[in-house]
């Protein structure tokens, strides 16, 4: 892979050969998202080109939205990893993707009513110590993609320490609706502190 130092020189003269003007900051979020790769900056500084011939201001928020390098991920899978307690996923999908406020909220929602499904099976496991049993028997039945990872749920979190989480859970959304402008950080820390 090319360093950012390469990266940000060849980004810097496509700029100057086509007498447009990008900021540094700008250049250096272009090729934080490239991960290295030369081939990705020469495609995305493609995309900017025609975007600015519509005669559009390129702002962070414009070129964040323009450059799709990583895939969207949806809430259950942030949940999913968290609960996995698949730190390095989580943080990933943390930062790969731009959640709204409302987005916080729902993920939170998700997170809950998660929790309280994994708290069913992870009680009736206690009972029955036949994680396969637990799974099979499940209502609503988990379908088979989400199978190995209810596993993974299931085995990471007791009972009392998913009572707790449910109870922190309300806490935290409380928390996050009484502080809107920081809710991306609370929400991040929160994740973050139970994906460990």
């Amino acid at each position: 892979p090319d360093n950012d130092q390469t990266l940000s020189k060849l980004a810097i003269n496509f700029f100057k050969n086509k007498n447009n003007s990008l900021s540094q900051e700008n250049i250096n979020f272009l090729i934080s998202k490239c991960n290295g790769e030369r081939e990705k900056l020469l495609k995305e500084l493609e995309k900017i080109e025609y975007f600015s011939i519509s005669g559009q201001k390129l702002t962070l928020e414009n070129l964040s939205k323009l450059i799709n390098l990583h895939e969207d991920h949806s809430a259950s899978e942030l949940i999913d990893n968290c609960l996995a307690k698949n730190e390095k996923k989580t943080i990933n999908i943390l930062n790969e993707n731009n959640f709204s406020p409302e987005d916080i909220i729902l993920i939170i929602r998700v997170l809950l009513n998660k929790s309280k499904k994994i708290l069913k099976l992870s009680t009736e496991f206690e009972k029955n110590k036949n994680i396969e049993l637990t799974i099979s028997s499940a209502k609503p039945p988990i379908f088979w993609k989400d199978k190995e990872i209810t596993k993974q749920q299931i085995l990471r979190w007791k009972p009392q320490d998913l009572k707790e989480l449910i109870y922190k859970l309300n806490n935290i959304e409380l928390t996050i609706k009484k502080n809107l402008n920081n809710a991306l950080n609370l929400m991040s820390d929160f994740l973050l502190e139970q994906s460990t």
